[in-house]
């Protein structure tokens, strides 16, 4: 069921930050633009075309920090227009404890990832362990899973860094860093980035993280489909539901259903969050899930990558429940041909 480029251009990076209301994306700085730039989410071929029966089967495919450089504000309309700078604080994970003790309010800035194989590893592992730790919350969380998501862009950006980083990653984290960044990769290659224009979109917070959970359980205790497989499917679609607009092919809402789609599987309103997962989960049963869950998920979006991240970020969340607290925190950002943006909550192109 193919929704057109929404997700492909969301971009697979996502930060959590806070921001005013009328912020605006930030163009990320030749300092970070290297951890920034994977397709994503909300904009690609996605879940509900017009069709539900598949015209070709499914194939699986494998497929410290020194500075503090800026994200530069730009006016959605003329992205060459420079205007103020959102400072991002410099982070390795020890200074990251001396800027939280100094200035707490810094937790709220956007990761800078380390340039080299020591520095990465350190946050890497900082971030996986963080994100797993029921004490860590709050701000404190959204920066965790932020950079859990920067770190692996910047692996992927980087490969002349990535094997020194995972030959080090402990026994305990690896299985899932090796999923994660399998998953991402297969959405940086994932649709095509020939946009010019910012999307019409609207960024909003997502649902509490409660409430998701709540919802996914719901779902999966009505149709039999797995929860992890629901929350990997709306962090692809819509960065957990942030995302509210059409994409280009006029999917909608937080899980992406086109309107004809919706008009047969879906009950209430698609763009409400505990509607739209009851309504993916009830289509993905009528197209094979649980048993055949890997086709389901491939007539939801007809891309192999697509399905291979899904199932990939599935799998993290199977092993370890509490891998969804660091997903929970990535953001929008979108990738034109004009440079890579980060969409803050409250931006808006109109």
């Amino acid at each position: 069921m193919r929704k057109g480029l929404g997700a492909a251009c969301l971009l697979a990076c996502t930060l959590v930050v806070a921001y005013s209301a009328d912020a605006r994306p930030g163009a990320v700085s030749t300092a970070t633009l290297s951890i920034a730039i994977a397709p994503s989410i909300a904009g690609a071929p996605s879940i509900a075309t017009e069709s539900s029966i598949a015209t070709e089967p499914y194939t699986a495919t494998e497929p410290s920090v020194t500075t503090e450089p800026s994200t530069t504000t730009m006016s959605p309309e003329g992205v060459s227009a420079f205007e103020t700078q959102v400072e991002s604080a410099a982070l390795t994970s020890r200074d990251r404890v001396v800027l939280q003790a100094r200035e707490p309010q810094r937790s709220d800035a956007v990761p800078l990832v380390a340039d080299d194989a020591g520095g990465l590893l350190q946050q890497l592992v900082t971030a996986e362990r963080a994100v797993r730790d029921p004490a860590v919350t709050g701000k404190d969380l959204a920066f965790m899973g932020h950079l859990q998501q920067l770190v692996y862009r910047q692996l992927i950006e980087r490969p002349d860094l990535r094997d020194a980083v995972f030959a080090a990653i402990p026994p305990d984290l690896r299985g899932a860093a090796d999923l994660n960044i399998a998953a991402s990769a297969d959405l940086y290659l994932f649709g095509p980035r020939g946009a010019r224009e910012l999307p019409a979109w609207r960024i909003v917070s997502a649902a509490p993280m409660n409430d998701l959970l709540r919802n996914y359980r719901e779902a999966e205790a009505e149709f039999g489909v797995p929860w992890y497989y629901l929350a990997a499917i709306n962090l692809v679609e819509t960065r957990m539901g942030r995302i509210r607009g059409e994409s280009y092919a006029g999917a909608q809402g937080p899980m992406q259903f086109m309107p004809k789609t919706w008009d047969m599987y879906g009950a209430g309103d698609i763009n409400d969050t505990h509607d739209a997962i009851l309504a993916a989960a009830r289509y993905l049963s009528a197209t094979g899930a649980p048993e055949k869950i890997e086709k389901a998920i491939w007539m939801y979006n007809h891309d192999n990558e697509y399905v291979d991240a899904v199932m990939k970020y599935g799998a993290v969340m199977r092993a370890d429940p509490s891998a969804f607290r660091g997903y929970y925190g990535w953001q929008v950002y979108f990738v034109n041909a004009n440079g890579t943006f980060l969409l803050p909550v409250g931006w808006s192109k109109t």
